[in-house]
């Protein structure tokens, strides 16, 4: 099989085994060339030196600067680093696979642990790390591979994991919907809100509905939902939308106008404008990027 093959989505099988806790990589490279994959191993990645890169996470789409660190921790969640404007010469990336029950749930679920859990749980979806946060572990990684003693080195992967996980400036990246993750929040309010806009996203939904739903005023509830989730309202509405759109791009032949009004848009032209906002391409663009033919290796 060609492993370059752009026109395949890679299940990648890690050379880990039940033995080993963790794989790590170091290459220094002139261009990207691997295609789209996914693995059910959680993958810390750093690039450094790859200015014009496109990261694709999901349904993020980005153009990455000199340094670009991130975190996936879905199963299934598609990745890869795309060339495309970059011209450096001397890129180096260090790429770390652990499996999930690296740490068992026992041992996450220490009080000592509750950062890096809450950390795994939102990487389900991708995360990016501010660059406070790479210079913050930056040597760690600079050295972990060279560490000579495999208990020392895992003490460090622990601790570059832990420092990540005091960041709360990071970047969300691929939607839920997209990413088929469920949403989960400690408050019974909150969770009530994600499972009706998960169920009735192509539908159109009015502030006041949502409102009356857990008890409190259209005010109220829109300066609640912004404290508790970050975004408006109609931010997180619009999202959801667009995660399940760009999911039916990959997967289904609907017209682009037929997705627009199955996702919950009543308008084509507001459709295309908001996804080129958000994912910085047309619909069209997006459902060519991305149409590809799944392959198990």
């Amino acid at each position: 099989m060609n492993a370059h093959n752009p026109n395949h989505i890679i299940h990648e099988i890690t050379p880990l085994s039940y033995k080993d806790c963790f794989y790590l990589v170091e290459r220094h490279k002139t261009e990207f060339t691997y295609p789209l994959h996914y693995h059910s191993e959680y993958e810390l990645n750093f690039v450094e030196n790859a200015a014009g890169v496109r990261r694709v996470i999901g349904d993020s789409v980005e153009i990455i600067g000199n340094y670009d660190l991130t975190l996936i921790a879905g199963e299934k969640l598609e990745h890869v680093w795309e060339q495309h404007h970059c011209t450096s010469k001397n890129i180096r990336e260090i790429t770390i696979q652990f499996s999930p029950d690296l740490f068992l749930e026992n041992f996450l679920n220490k009080n000592q642990f509750n950062s890096i859990r809450k950390m795994f749980e939102v990487a389900k979806k991708g995360i990016s790390f501010p660059m406070e946060a790479i210079l913050k572990v930056y040597s760690m990684l600079d050295t972990l591979a060279s560490e000579k003693e495999g208990f020392y080195a895992v003490i460090k992967l622990l601790t570059i994991l832990y420092e990540l996980s005091l960041y709360d400036n990071i970047k969300v990246l691929s939607s839920s919907s997209f990413a088929n993750i469920d949403e989960s929040s400690d408050s019974r309010r909150i969770l009530k809100i994600y499972n009706y806009i998960n169920t009735h996203y192509k539908n159109p939904i009015r502030l006041e509905e949502l409102a009356n739903l857990v008890g409190m005023s259209p005010v109220s509830f829109s300066r609640f939902f912004k404290l508790r989730v970050n975004k408006t309202i109609s931010d997180y509405i619009i999202d959801i939308r667009l995660g399940h759109a760009s999911r039916q791009l990959i997967d289904t032949t609907n017209s682009i106008a037929e997705i627009c009004y199955e996702c919950g848009f009543n308008n084509l032209s507001n459709f295309n404008r908001i996804f080129k906002k958000k994912k910085d391409c047309s619909p069209k663009e997006f459902r060519e990027n991305f149409r590809k033919k799944k392959l198990i290796i």
